[in-house]
C-alpha cells in the first residue's frame, strides 16, 4: 500500500472512530477538494425565517414525494420543540437541511463519489456509491443517510434539478409561510443577499464551531439551538426541551 493511501485511511479511521463528534480539521484532512460540475456564476445557500414557519411539515412531504425519499429517512423535516420556561411555554421550529460550503463528507468519500458543484450543492453519484457510509459518519449534522432502497448515500440537495430547470427547491416552493428562500450569494440583489444584509446581525447558522461554513442560514433562531441539545442530535419531530 503506498504512503498517500495509507495515511488516507489514517485519517478516516480517526474519523469513523469517534463518529460526528471528531470535526475534520482535526483529522487533518482537506476541506478543499475540486469542485466539479455546475456554474462557477452561482453560489446557491438557502435562508430559513423562522419567524415565517407554521411547521406544518408541508415541505417534508413535498421533499419527500419529490426526490422518492425511503419510509423511514427524510431529506429534510422541520422539528419542533417546545421550549419549558418558567411562567409560559413556547414552541420553537428548527428547519432542516444543513449545506455547507466546506463540506467534510466530501474528502472522505474513498471514490469521490460525493463531490462539490461550482455553484456549492454538494451531490452524489448514486451510480458509483458502494454505501461504505464514511460521509454519513463524518457529517456533523447527521443531514445523510445511507438510503436502504437504492444502498447509497443520500441526502438534501436543492433540488439541483429543479433549479437547472428554473424551478424552486420542492420545500420552497411548497412553503405556505413562504419561511423558505433559497438563492444565488453571488447575485448582490438577489433576495437571499438582500435579506442577508438587512438582517446581518440576526442571522445565524448551526454549529458554526464545526468550521464547515454552512450555506443554510436562520433568521429567529433561538441560540439554545444554535449548538445541537447533547444527546439530541437526531430529535423527533416535536419534543419538550
Amino acid at each position: 500500500m503506498d504512503s498517500s493511501k495509507q495515511q488516507f485511511l489514517q485519517r478516516i479511521g480517526m474519523i469513523t472512530a469517534g463518529a460526528s463528534l471528531v470535526p475534520l480539521a482535526q483529522a487533518g484532512m482537506t476541506l478543499a477538494p475540486q469542485r466539479k460540475g455546475g456554474s462557477r456564476e452561482h453560489l446557491y445557500a438557502m435562508l430559513i425565517d423562522l419567524r415565517r414557519c407554521i411547521g406544518c411539515q408541508s415541505c417534508t412531504v413535498s421533499c419527500a414525494i419529490e426526490n422518492h425519499a425511503p419510509h423511514d429517512a427524510l431529506r429534510t423535516h422541520v422539528s419542533q420543540y417546545q421550549v419549558v420556561l418558567t411562567e409560559a411555554h413556547s414552541v420553537t421550529n428548527v428547519l432542516l437541511p444543513r449545506f455547507c460550503d466546506q463540506p467534510p463528507c466530501v474528502p472522505v468519500c474513498p471514490v469521490q463519489v460525493t463531490f462539490q458543484r461550482e455553484d456549492g450543492i454538494v451531490v452524489v453519484d448514486n451510480t458509483r456509491c458502494g454505501g461504505c457510509a464514511y460521509c454519513v459518519q463524518v457529517c456533523p449534522y447527521d443531514a445523510r443517510f445511507i438510503n436502504h432502497e437504492t444502498q447509497t448515500a443520500d441526502k438534501c440537495t436543492f433540488c439541483v434539478h429543479r433549479l437547472e430547470a428554473g424551478l424552486l427547491p420542492a420545500c420552497v416552493e411548497s412553503c405556505v409561510g413562504g419561511a423558505r428562500i433559497i438563492g444565488d450569494l453571488r447575485d448582490p440583489n438577489s433576495k437571499i443577499s438582500r435579506m442577508l444584509a438587512q438582517h446581518h446581525s440576526d442571522i445565524k447558522v448551526l454549529m458554526p464551531e464545526q468550521g464547515t461554513a454552512p450555506h443554510v442560514f436562520y433568521l429567529g433562531l433561538d441560540g439554545a439551538f444554535v449548538t445541537p441539545l447533547l444527546g439530541r442530535a437526531q430529535p423527533a419531530l416535536h419534543q419538550e426541551v
